[in-house]
Formats: C-alpha cells, structure tokens, sequence
C-alpha cells in the first residue's frame, strides 16, 4: 500500500466523504464498462465509442457509449459530429441533463448519450463511409478517427 492510500484510509476513518469516495470500490461502473452493449465504432489515443441506430415510437436515435478519459457533467447537452465521404452529420442530445459514470477500478469513464437523427440519414451510419466523429459537451471534445471495421464488414 503506498502512502497516498494510507492517508485516504485515515481521512476516511475521520469521517471525510470525499476519501471515502475514492477507497470505495466501484463495481456497478466498471461492470457497465465490461459488459458494454452496443457495436464498437471507433476509437482514439484515449476513448472508445460504442454507437448504434434505436427506432422508439416512430422517432430515431443515435444510442452512444463513451469510454475512456471523456468525462462531462452538463445542463446543456452535448453534440456529435459525423463527418464522413460526401456528407456532414451535426446532431444534438435528446437531453440536456447529461452526466458520465466514473469508475476508480480501472480508472475510466463511461458516458452514455442519445442523439436524435432522422430516418433519411440513417443509412449514412455506415463504419466504411464516416471518416472521423467528434462528440463535445461545454469543454469537453472527444475524437474520433480510428473507424473499427471488422472482417465481417469489409
């Protein structure tokens, strides 16, 4: 045990919710980064995204997983960009009110994101036409121009 871990274990034993926090283990988080669901899509130096089509009552959604160091807290939404050959994709968040999951275990984040699109541009979500896809929120940007394509989809 190094030092920093021992002096959590003492502020924590005094009653200091924030040392607390960071001793606990976290494993609901990191079962949800284990067992994504979802179809990986791309990635970067430092995050993954998980991405697929949803049809909920007639409506469409781009249901997203972020993974990695992409960690937001907002009231303002996010976007997702999709750029791909001939076409440019610029979709908003279903809600404004979005907040990433954090996990101490492995020391990532998982945030999850629903964007809205509409059916004539579904079948531009195709991993061999989209070049690269940036999703941000307030500050925060995360990119994306690793492009996971399988043998199955070649």
């Amino acid at each position: 045990m190094n030092l920093k871990q021992s002096i959590l274990k003492v502020q924590a034993a005094l009653g200091n919710v924030r040392a607390m926090e960071k001793l606990h283990v976290d494993t609901y988080t990191e079962d949800i980064i284990i067992k994504v669901e979802g179809t990986r899509f791309a990635s970067s130096e430092l995050n993954e995204i998980y991405m697929d089509v949803v049809e909920l009552a007639g409506y469409y959604y781009i249901k997203t997983i972020v993974l990695g160091s992409f960690h937001i807290k907002t009231w303002k939404g996010a976007t997702l960009l999709i750029k791909g050959r001939n076409f440019e994709l610029n979709l908003v968040s279903d809600m404004q009110e979005i907040e990433s999951d954090f996990s101490n275990v492995s020391n990532r984040s998982v945030t999850q994101i629903d964007f809205v699109i509409e059916e004539q541009d579904i079948d531009k979500i195709e991993k061999s036409r989209i070049d690269n896809i940036t999703i941000s929120s307030k500050k925060k940007t995360a990119h994306f121009e690793n492009i996971v394509i399988t043998d199955e989809e070649e």
